[in-house]
């Protein structure tokens, strides 16, 4: 029968993966840096992609409580200029094949969906090593130690598994964002909750933007979107909010003050998230015992398919195992030989998105490049 199976990183694929494993009644425990499902904020709004995303649900038995969680009118999309003056503004009718969800509310379906004790709060992963055969060990940051013959690293961009197969490590990919909140803001911040509307707003111009969305309750949270060299944004001392916040915003002097409050109002500290990728083409000869699965595998840079990927990658894993219960090996080379070529496509599309939609959201003609690409129609400034 297959072993229990270890899971590093308790994020969207480590938790599907465990998830779709207790339904075929697999044993497994997910180990996860965090002290608690609440320690800190689990990100925004996701769209779930019928292609992969939701079929992942389906596996795990949870399609309909997803449903639950779905956000309508959140597929809205409107663009601006740093005046504030509308120049695209496209509704959600409701016909769009990607419906959104909060991470966390999406996280927290999938947590209460396993056994109590699945999930080891406070465990950091600080260094695995193989011991032969299969067997790997792996050591936490307080000196405590698992051994298991089953590793799976769901532990994201920087995973400690990973260099059991692989040397590859992230790359800087030359921009970030700076993520802020706006808490009820219908009623405290209502000029920028119009700014916003009903989902997701593109304030652009060359080189930066102001990318925000509305979440439940009248919550606004922003992307502030930089292109510039990492070593810029480690000049800013992110442990002082109101310094940080300062520097963050003069980029954006003379911008419209229902975009500027997004950042100078925010309810919380500034946060950087630097976006790097792994290389297009990433993956490894079959090392016994252990597997990657979502950001560890393939991680590239946001285009809406990160959290689906992973997700799906936990789903396929579980059920090949599933599959093969007297064979892990057998298991794991099926998974790996399907998620290869599926990272290296969704990678490199990625990569080619990326560098079309950082022309046409940050390039010269912003933001009327991308406003001519959704509409057919020049536009100019």
């Amino acid at each position: 029968m297959t072993t229990h199976v270890t899971i590093i990183g308790a994020g969207l694929g480590g938790l599907t993966l465990a998830r779709v494993l207790h339904v075929h009644g697999i044993p497994a425990t997910v180990y996860e840096a965090e002290p608690s499902p609440t320690a800190r904020s689990q990100g925004g709004m996701l769209d779930i992609h019928e292609h992969n995303g939701q079929l992942a649900l389906q596996a795990a038995g949870l399609i309909d409580e997803f449903r639950s969680l779905i956000l309508e009118g959140r597929q809205a999309m409107r663009i601006l200029d740093r005046n504030g003056t509308v120049l695209f503004d496209q509704p959600d009718d409701g016909a769009g094949g990607r419906p959104e969800v909060q991470r966390g509310e999406l996280r927290q379906i999938l947590l209460d969906s396993l056994p109590t004790g699945t999930v080891r709060w406070g465990h950091k992963a600080s260094s695995t090593r193989a011991l032969g055969q299969g067997r790997h060990e792996v050591t936490f940051a307080d000196g405590s130690t698992v051994v298991t013959g089953l590793l799976v690293g769901a532990d994201g961009a920087w995973s400690r598994v990973r260099p059991l197969l692989s040397t590859a490590t992230p790359q800087y990919v030359g921009r970030s964002f700076v993520e802020t909140y706006v808490f009820d803001g219908d009623t405290r911040h209502p000029a920028a909750a119009k700014a916003v509307g009903g989902g997701s707003l593109l304030a652009l111009a060359p080189g930066k933007g102001i990318q925000a969305h509305r979440e439940r309750g009248g919550t606004l949270h922003t992307y502030v979107a930089l292109s510039k060299p990492q070593d810029w944004f480690d000049a800013i001392d992110f442990t002082d909010a109101a310094a940080a916040t300062a520097r963050i915003a003069q980029e954006f002097d003379g911008w419209a003050p229902e975009l500027t409050a997004l950042i100078t109002d925010s309810d919380t500290a500034p946060v950087l998230r630097l976006l790097n990728g792994l290389p297009l083409v990433h993956r490894w000869d079959r090392v016994p015992g252990v597997t990657l699965v979502g950001d560890a595998a393939h991680l590239s840079v946001p285009n809406g398919e990160g959290a689906n990927l992973a997700m799906y990658d936990g789903a396929e894993l579980g059920r090949a195992l599933a599959a093969h219960p007297d064979d892990v090996e057998a298991a794991l080379t099926e998974y790996e030989q399907a998620m290869f070529p599926r990272g290296t496509e969704a990678a490199t599309e990625a990569a080619t998105e990326a560098a079309q939609l950082h022309e046409l959201m940050f390039g010269d003609t912003a933001p009327h490049g991308l406003v001519t690409a959704f509409t057919g129609h020049e536009q100019t400034p």
